[in-house]
């Protein structure tokens, strides 16, 4: 992201960028009208991380909390990928599917409706 600054003379190195991560990348996941969840997860995650991986074993620490989670139904789950429609491969690393630094993954579960059925 840019910085406008009303100084010329203005210089300041991100702390974010991928080399401040250890071999890791930021990667962001929403589950898109589940209002429980507020903001997407911020997750530190090697690229070579398998999409497997992310689903079943990173991401039920966070959404497990639902209590929806658990009746998921991934077939049918649709996923976005930096706002584009995305068919993810379990098998799959994340960097060989697009996922990158600060990459925004987002997924819909279209059949489930969300706390006391909430889900716009």
């Amino acid at each position: 992201m840019s910085v406008r600054a009303i100084t010329p003379d203005y210089k300041v190195q991100a702390r974010d960028r991928v080399e401040n991560f250890h071999g890791n990348q930021i990667v962001y996941v929403a589950w898109d009208h589940h209002l429980m969840f507020c903001a997407p997860f911020a997750y530190a995650l090697p690229p070579s991380m398998t999409f497997a991986e992310l689903r079943d074993q990173v991401m039920p620490e966070a959404f497990g909390l639902h209590e929806e989670f658990t009746k998921i139904n991934w077939e049918t789950a649709t996923w976005l990928l930096d706002n584009q429609p995305f068919t993810p491969d379990l098998n799959q690393s994340l960097k060989a599917q697009g996922v990158g630094h600060k990459s925004v993954l987002r997924f819909q579960t279209p059949e489930l409706t969300g706390f006391q059925g909430k889900a716009v």
